[in-house]
């Protein structure tokens, strides 16, 4: 392929010369790295990423491809994707297309060619921060004025922006074949990843997927056995009207959530959060659940966490007494949530994978039995 000139700048003036990867432009958002070894399709359609670039840390990729069956959401919503060595002949019997022309017909602003693990031990020193890429502009202190511009994630809604226009029912010939429907479900679509409806589906449920915007007395009406809250991007603190929807919905329902969902949940119970120097995004974060002793290794991507109740492993909501169940044993973040008086729960890991292990996966049975006693 013809190498095009790009140059990547951070924020603190620190520039990355290398060559363009999709689309020509220039691109803006918090610089984040990704460790999973594979999957850099899935991670590209998270939504969770928006207003982010994703640096990959494992050094060759798009060596096989991409395909319509492993979109984890309608579209990708990242600012940006940065490589050290780009594969442009892919080599799979599944691949449609190749990530270059994936990433130009979506308009995704890309890097290659540069030094991935000096950008991410520079990320990892000094924390992520806002950068910018661009195939017109080679001038490093002026994209470093353009990054310094950039919006930042704090307080920003960025859910509006990657939840569902309407309401919907999930249909997948693959996770629904010969599965009888016992649940209904209803999934708060703050960005939702398609594996999580996949594995809802295959649990036995019934999936409506609802905007995040949709009011709790709607969603009750609806008469469903449990509510999942979603994964979804930036700033919990941003969401409100999420926080108010789940204010009406605990203690009636059982309710599960996940990333986004288990913060929000967290905030709805008097709970805090606060930004990760450079967040947990990749497939490796060991997490010890504090009821087995056990240890899952699991995939992640937030640059949010919640914030430890001031004393000992369990907090006072007006709910009841909210207990953590899991921990992060990188930096002792908390992991997990559980309710002691009502049927909540909430992880801040992804047990739906997609890329990435698949130790929590037991999590959707925890669901599925929490639900049996509400029918």
């Amino acid at each position: 392929m013809d190498k095009k000139r790009a140059m990547l700048v951070l924020a603190d003036g620190t520039g990355f010369p290398g060559y363009s990867l999709g689309a020509a432009g220039e691109t803006t958002g918090e610089v984040v790295f990704n460790t999973s070894m594979m999957g850099y399709q899935e991670i590209l359609t998270d939504p969770s990423y928006k207003g982010q670039m994703v640096v990959m840390t494992y050094p060759l990729i798009g060596n096989y491809g991409i395909n319509e069956k492993d979109y984890e959401s309608r579209s990708p919503f990242l600012a940006g994707f940065i490589v050290k060595e780009y594969s442009p002949f892919p080599s799979n019997w599944r691949s449609q297309v190749s990530l270059d022309t994936f990433l130009k017909s979506k308009k995704i602003v890309g890097i290659q060619g540069i030094d991935t693990r000096a950008l991410t031990k520079r990320l990892r020193d000094f924390g992520a921060q806002h950068g910018i890429i661009s195939t017109e502009d080679f001038d490093v202190p002026c994209l470093t004025k353009k990054a310094h511009s950039s919006p930042g994630l704090d307080g920003i809604d960025l859910v509006k922006t990657v939840t569902c226009n309407d309401v919907y029912t999930w249909k997948d010939a693959d996770s629904d074949a010969g599965k009888s429907k016992r649940f209904d479900v209803v999934v708060y679509d703050c960005g939702v990843k398609y594996n999580i409806l996949r594995k809802l589906s295959s649990a036995g449920c019934s999936v409506t997927v609802v905007p995040a915007k949709t009011h709790f007395h709607t969603v009750l009406d609806m008469k469903p056995d449990g509510i999942v809250l979603s994964n979804g991007p930036g700033d919990p603190a941003g969401v409100p009207y999420m926080i108010e929807n789940i204010r009406g919905l605990l203690g009636k329902k059982p309710v599960f959530g996940i990333c986004l969902g288990h913060q929000l949940l967290a905030l709805t119970m008097g709970l805090k959060t606060y930004k990760l120097k450079f967040g947990h995004h990749g497939g490796n974060q060991p997490v010890m659940d504090l009821s087995t002793r056990k240890v899952e290794i699991t995939a992640q991507n937030h640059s949010f966490a919640v914030t430890p109740p001031q004393e000992g492993s369990v907090h006072k909501s007006p709910f009841g007494n909210v207990e953590i169940t899991h921990v992060n044993l990188n930096d002792k973040s908390v992991e997990g949530l559980k309710c002691h008086s009502i049927p909540a729960f909430s992880v801040q890991y992804h047990p739906e994978a997609s890329p990435g292990p698949h130790d929590a996966s037991y999590l959707f049975d925890r669901f599925i039995e929490m639900m049996e006693p509400k029918r």
